[in-house]
């Protein structure tokens, strides 16, 4: 089959998931561009946000930036939309985080000063901050951070009331998801900050969206649909901003949906506490890394101040069945499994070919861990990284679960099954399987069975016949690994031993990268266990002690 051929079937088959709207909207937005008539500037709302500033300080002066561990210069207004950047660096360059971050009130004429510098330096709707996703989070920020002063010049509502413009006749329609989600946000703030018929529009637009949204894109066990720990975490955030809002703003619109969302945010609250490791932080199933979402622990203390209930679930072992993720928590160590499916049909551009992977941590170590994701756009390291071979599950004859490719993009994609999860005994037991080899190639089914009892981890994994075959485990970079044999090996720390087995099978260590945060590779070790008989039987032992 020529390559021609290929690329059109992997076309095929990551239209046919498409919904109607995101073609027709996607073509409707590339033939019309949004324009924006001229508003006058608009009285404000007497309310003062007073919600957490988390941020890290990202402007440190009138030219001097840095975002995504990446340092930059913005002294010429060209540099707002710099070709030697990236467009997810450019976009945070837009967000104007820094207006919310760590101690931005002393900072309050640095920001003036760029603020005015955007507004005179980014004319409407050209180039990267006149986008609809850095409109929607710049928005907020800018609402927050003007609701604090004694008064704001008549440009900055003026600016906001021409951005909500743009952003309301580009609307993510062709792109849905945390995207759509943030638009809605964005035009709910301005519209319950500003007043005038045009702010109120904004915000029953805003509104209309949301009620659909959170009804589409929160599950009933409470997991964001895209099945990223990161993204949840993002948009649960977001979440509880607009219950903070309703009872600021004391709006009437906004505190009709206040009952509502605080059952969703709850829901939330407690599927984010299953997806949390032992050291704070989530876990690295589809894109995700640690810096870009609030950590865990700011989300639910902030729940806390809103006043939300939530429980701690403390049973050994934690089945969500709607998203697709367990977590094993015994005394020694923690286990977090992947039986989901990639996401939403319509919308896997955050997923990774990661099915029936496994993360697991020892007291507050992390041991295996899937790689993370340090970076976005279209490069052979972001397909590597969301390919199956960087996460701890099974790879056929060298394809991957999930047709990943491009950027975001998923063509065939495996399907998850959850055949058994209990506990007894002081054991749980998980099995699974996916048809994801079955669509293509190899045309094998994989079921993979974990079995946590107290000292160790007893992973067994069939597929349906014979294929050659390769169980990748990517090792924390903080760990030392030491091949005994060409069956063993141990991981070590501070004189503690834990030991990988592998039964009949040939182990290998190669080296690998690892990716915590965006801009971020950090060297690591992984080992990689060959089959070719359908069938493979590991063993995770702890030797001695806690990691």
């Amino acid at each position: 089959m020529s390559n021609r051929i290929k690329m059109a079937l992997k076309v095929f088959h990551t239209l046919k998931y498409l919904k109607f709207q995101q073609i027709y909207y996607r073509v409707f937005y590339r033939l019309t561009k949004p324009k924006v008539s001229k508003v006058t500037s608009s009285s404000r709302k007497k309310w003062i946000w007073g919600g957490l500033e988390l941020n890290p300080q990202s402007i440190f002066s009138e030219s001097t930036v840095e975002f995504l561990n990446q340092p930059g210069d913005i002294s010429t207004p060209l540099d707002w939309n710099c070709p030697s950047k990236t467009k997810l660096w450019l976009y945070n360059l837009h967000y104007f985080d820094d207006l919310s971050a760590h101690d931005s009130h002393e900072r309050y004429d640095l920001h003036r000063v760029v603020i005015e510098r955007w507004i005179d330096e980014n004319p409407p709707c050209l180039g990267n901050g006149w986008e609809p996703y850095p409109i929607s989070l710049r928005l907020v920020n800018w609402v927050k951070w003007c609701s604090k002063q004694k008064s704001i010049p008549p440009k900055y509502s003026r600016s906001m009331l021409e951005q909500a413009e743009a952003l309301s006749k580009q609307i993510e329609y062709h792109i849905l998801g945390n995207h759509l989600f943030a638009n809605a946000k964005a035009l709910t703030f301005v519209g319950a900050y500003l007043d005038g018929v045009q702010a109120e529009r904004y915000l029953r637009l805003g509104v209309d969206i949301l009620e659909k949204e959170i009804s589409e894109q929160f599950l009933e066990d409470g997991a964001h649909f895209e099945l990223s720990p990161m993204y949840h975490e993002i948009l649960l955030w977001d979440l509880l901003e607009l219950i903070d809002l309703a009872n600021t703003s004391d709006s009437d619109l906004l505190r009709n949906y206040l009952d509502r969302w605080k059952t969703v945010a709850e829901k939330a609250l407690s599927w984010l506490q299953s997806m949390v490791h032992p050291d704070g932080e989530v876990s690295f199933f589809n894109d995700a890394a640690i810096g870009i979402a609030k950590k865990p622990q700011d989300i639910f203390s902030y729940a806390q101040k809103l006043g939300l209930l939530f429980e701690i679930d403390c049973k050994k072992l934690i089945t969500n069945f709607a998203s697709g993720y367990s977590r094993v928590a015994l005394d020694d160590y923690t286990l977090i499994f992947d039986h989901a499916n990639v996401g939403p049909d319509y919308l896997p551009g955050h997923a990774h070919a990661d099915t029936l992977s496994f993360e697991l941590s020892i007291g507050t170590q992390r041991v295996f861990v899937n790689s993370g994701t340090s970076l976005y756009g279209v490069s052979e390291e972001r397909l590597r990284q969301r390919e199956t071979s960087a996460h701890n599950t099974i790879v056929v004859e060298g394809i991957s679960s999930s047709q990943v490719w491009s950027g975001f993009r998923v063509a065939k994609r495996a399907y998850s099954k959850l055949k058994m999860a209990k506990f007894d005994d002081g054991c749980a037991l998980l099995v699974a399987s996916h048809d994801g080899y079955l669509k293509q190639h190899p045309k094998v089914t994989h079921t993979r069975k974990v079995e946590c009892l107290s000292n160790r981890v007893e992973i067994k994994d069939e597929l349906s016949h014979a294929k050659a075959a390769c169980f990748h485990l990517h090792i924390h970079p903080e760990l030392d690994v030491v091949q005994n044999s060409d069956y063993e090996c141990e991981i070590l720390k501070h004189g503690t031993r834990l030991c990988v087995l592998a039964s009949k099978s040939i182990l290998q260590l190669k080296d690998s990268t690892w990716h915590p945060e965006f801009g971020k590779s950090v060297a690591n070790k992984k080992v990689e266990i060959s089959f070719d008989n359908g069938s493979l039987q590991t063993e995770i032992r702890m030797i001695k002690g806690l990691v």
